[in-house]
């Protein structure tokens, strides 16, 4: 055997490929766009379609459909830190992240919203239409010179970076956020399922994420929003919908918001896509956090060694322990190279301009997938 034999031989997460329904004869590594699908997906939404909804029609609600926004949210909150009952799927991540953005600043005297200059853009915008709204600055700035004051109501940042895959230190940006009396909502998406995450014990404010990504939701599928339990009760979202009432059911004129997280839910859920997701969460039950991303970190790094020193390329990830499971490249013909790559069934993607991005799912990806990828790069360079 060769080394990346040794490596896929001994690794202590290969077991979990054979749960995913994937093509040995491509090397998918875009798992930070879309996730692959767990093979148990398809049988349960056979059951969902023709037994849940096709017999049992609209009992379904009373028999298990009503609660799975927090009944999945607990499922995800195991792997953010969250201790049950905080946090609840639904929406997508961009009203999660209104939601979230509306209530950090309900009521207060501060003047301005602070957002990652190089925020994913859905959060940006999200932002920006919420200081339209209340009448706040927005202020764009580096994660490197935050700078929260006084003044600052709210601070909207990206656990790791969509483009170059850098992670930032939730704890000390947390904390500074804190010092000067501010609230802090950090954006899981790029590394829910991936990166071990204490929002508990670091205090954060409140979280927004997608589950399509590595936790292999599928596509559209619902986002989560974490509402800490000591923030509950003063949890006032905009979107007061139905769901979100204390009694739904009992159809008053007066809104009252559940005393829960379930004051987070707005419109009725899409059980279909719910559904989906929390099958695709059995993945994670028997599997080790600390294993994800030690793996993680050695496939990123072989990954790394192999492609650096290709002609025209740039690594712009970072090379040390702070990045997320992603290798970011910068090349000229970012585009068109990706194409090539995707036409040699190794799947990647492109960001503008010049950006190739190769994002690694240790749950199903190998070293010999790193290695495969690497070979068609240098062939196409």
């Amino acid at each position: 055997m060769n080394d990346l034999d040794d490596l896929d031989a001994v690794d202590p997460l290969a077991h979990v490929r054979e749960l995913f329904d994937l093509d040995d004869d491509v090397v998918y590594l875009d798992g930070n766009s879309l996730g692959a699908p767990p093979k148990a997906v398809a049988e349960r939404m056979r059951d969902v379609v023709r037994r849940q909804w096709g017999r049992r029609l609209i009992r379904g609600w009373s028999e298990g459909w009503w609660e799975a926004p927090q009944r999945v949210g607990d499922r995800i909150g195991r792997l953010v830190g969250a201790a049950p009952g905080q946090v609840v799927v639904g929406d997508s991540t961009s009203v999660n992240i209104f939601k979230a953005l509306m209530a950090a600043v309900r009521g207060t005297d501060r003047t301005e919203i602070v957002v990652d200059a190089g925020t994913f853009p859905t959060d940006g915008y999200i932002a920006r239409s919420v200081a339209e709204l209340t009448g706040l600055e927005l202020r764009p700035a580096s994660p490197d010179a935050l700078e929260p004051t006084e003044r600052t109501a709210v601070v909207l940042l990206n656990h790791v970076d969509y483009r170059t895959g850098r992670m930032l230190d939730m704890a000390a940006v947390t904390e500074r956020v804190h010092a000067v009396g501010a609230k802090a909502v950090w954006d899981l998406c790029h590394s829910a399922g991936v990166l071990p995450i204490e929002l508990d014990a670091l205090g954060v404010d409140l979280a927004v994420g997608c589950s399509y990504k590595f936790l292999n939701g599928g596509p559209g599928a619902p986002a989560f929003l974490y509402v800490p339990t000591a923030a509950q009760a003063s949890f006032e979202q905009p979107l007061t919908g139905w769901t979100g009432h204390r009694a739904p059911f009992a159809m008053e004129d007066d809104y009252i918001p559940d005393p829960g997280v379930a004051r987070a839910r707005c419109g009725t859920p899409d059980i279909l896509s719910m559904l989906a997701l929390d099958a695709a969460l059995d993945v994670w039950d028997h599997v080790s956090l600390a294993d994800v991303r030690a793996k993680g970190l050695k496939l990123t790094d072989h990954f790394r060694s192999l492609v650096r020193d290709l002609p025209g390329i740039e690594v712009i990830t970072p090379a040390d322990e702070w990045r997320g499971h992603q290798v970011s490249l910068r090349h000229a013909d970012a585009e068109a190279v990706m194409g090539k790559l995707i036409a040699r069934d190794v799947i990647g993607d492109h960001r503008p301009p010049d950006v190739l991005r190769f994002g690694f799912a240790p749950l199903y990806n190998r070293y010999s997938d790193a290695r495969r990828a690497a070979e068609a790069l240098a062939e196409i360079l």
